[in-house]
């Protein structure tokens, strides 16, 4: 890889939201790039379309209240000209207090933008190795191939970073036609705010409830392969992993009815499945929090126990698939460059965050820096008190058993004052603002110096 002198050109592996907005960033700087994807000559097992930035699991963007960590990053992300979040803003659905897309028209969205980018070039190809022919002559290479990079692509990144194959598996929630959903039991309505229809609830019983957490428990299940050990993210378990942590672990969790009147009883439910509209004219919903590694025929027959669902139209099934990444704080440089490999950056879940806007910010900070880098510009980290900051900050934390990590005020420094919790959530959050737009102020200056 020759070493970076004068802006010339860049290869970005990956159409995903990484890729995608390190792509617009960096082309955004008057840089040449070359955005390689795979699709449609070769699909990932989660993916099925040929667009760019496809979401594979949830269309929610969690939540957009600016005092959570990941509605701070968004806040930061839009005020220094994000894609993803322009796109999600354009195509947003309703989703009470969080930001959800209409998957089809976000993807459209995005892969409009960058086609229509001058300095931006689309090549569906999938790229097998940092040695690939394709990648000659880049002055730098930035791969953003995802959690599911091929796999001849990632055992050539394992082989040139040494060290452990770290993965975890995640699991993708089923969708149905909300039209085969019984209405006569199922009711529109948002936790707390009976007023907003934007969730789909259907009430269960105490005995319903114990029936379905035991066919959880006993269905059949997708196996790991043999050489593989399931490791789940936290924040992204499986259904029936968390039923098998506890009778009550799904009533406290994805199927609490806090906030949940039935209009039938008016009264609380013992638990309370949701289904979030995938688009506007919800047409369709996916089943909140139900992450499954249950096979094809025992989701339909386990899911169909859910009162409402009985005769439930199933668009897409829940299925599970492997997510690779690095151990970021060993292998890779504060700006995600591999350590050992000058020229070659990495974006994405694979470096080790976690969630649709975290991968969003991680690809859209190395485009700034890249960007800035190949102008010789000094393009300095966003403090440790912003949400990027923090987040980045993550992945270059020593860290025995390093984890994908969602965004979160745990990640910045302490506030150093004494404070209700509510209160502390609007303090982080403001003190993360001003931090940004300082930094950003600082950023524009150096770019227009």
């Amino acid at each position: 890889m020759s070493e970076i002198h004068t802006p010339q050109r860049v290869a970005v592996i990956g159409g995903g939201l990484a890729g995608s907005e390190a792509a617009w960033a960096l082309a955004h700087r008057d840089i040449e790039v070359t955005l390689f994807e795979m699709k449609p000559e070769r699909f990932s097992p989660a993916h099925t379309e040929s667009g760019l930035a496809e979401l594979v699991c949830s269309n929610s963007l969690r939540s957009d209240d600016t005092t959570t960590a990941v509605g701070q990053l968004k806040r930061e992300m839009e005020s220094a000209g994000s894609l993803i979040m322009d796109a999600a803003r354009k195509t947003r659905v309703p989703a009470g207090k969080a930001l959800a897309v209409d998957r089809h028209a976000f993807s459209a969205a995005v892969t409009s933008a960058l086609e229509a980018h001058p300095r931006i070039g689309l090549r569906r190809q999938e790229i097998r190795s940092l040695t690939d022919p394709a990648l000659s002559g880049f002055d730098a290479v930035v791969v953003a191939a995802g959690p599911l990079a091929s796999e001849t692509l990632a055992a050539d990144l394992v082989q040139r970073i040494g060290g452990e194959d770290l993965y975890f598996y995640d699991a993708i929630a089923p969708i149905v036609n909300t039209d085969s959903v019984d209405m006569d039991v199922a009711f529109w309505a948002s936790r707390y705010n009976p007023e907003e229809k934007d969730y789909l609830n259907c009430p269960m019983d105490e005995a319903t409830y114990y029936r379905f957490r035991q066919a959880l428990l006993d269905g059949d299940k997708v196996p790991a392969r043999e050489f593989e050990k399931s490791v789940h993210f936290e924040g992204c378990l499986p259904v029936e992993t968390l039923a098998e942590r506890g009778e009550l672990a799904l009533a406290y969790g994805p199927l609490k009815p806090v906030g949940l009147e039935d209009p039938r009883t008016g009264k609380q439910a013992f638990a309370v499945v949701q289904l979030r509209p995938e688009n506007a004219a919800k047409t369709m919903c996916n089943l909140v929090g139900f992450q499954t590694k249950l096979t094809y025929p025992e989701q339909k027959r386990v899911f169909r126990m859910i009162p409402g669902l009985e005769q439930a139209e199933f668009v897409r099934m829940g299925s599970i698939h492997r997510n690779t990444f690095v151990n970021a704080p060993r292998v890779l440089l504060p700006h995600l460059e591999l350590r050992d490999m000058p020229g070659v950056y990495l974006a994405g879940q694979i470096t080790g965050v976690e969630g649709y806007v975290e991968s969003a910010a991680s690809g859209f900070w190395l485009g700034k820096f890249l960007g800035g880098r190949l102008h010789g510009e000094a393009v300095d980290l966003p403090p440790v008190e912003t949400a990027m900051g923090a987040l980045l900050g993550h992945l270059s934390t020593p860290n025995k058993h390093f984890q994908p990590m969602n965004v979160n005020f745990g990640l910045m420094p302490p506030l150093g004052v004494r404070a209700k919790k509510a209160r502390r959530k609007e303090l982080y959050a403001e003190r993360a603002d001003r931090a940004w737009q300082h930094w950003l102020e600082g950023q524009t200056t150096e770019e227009q110096a």
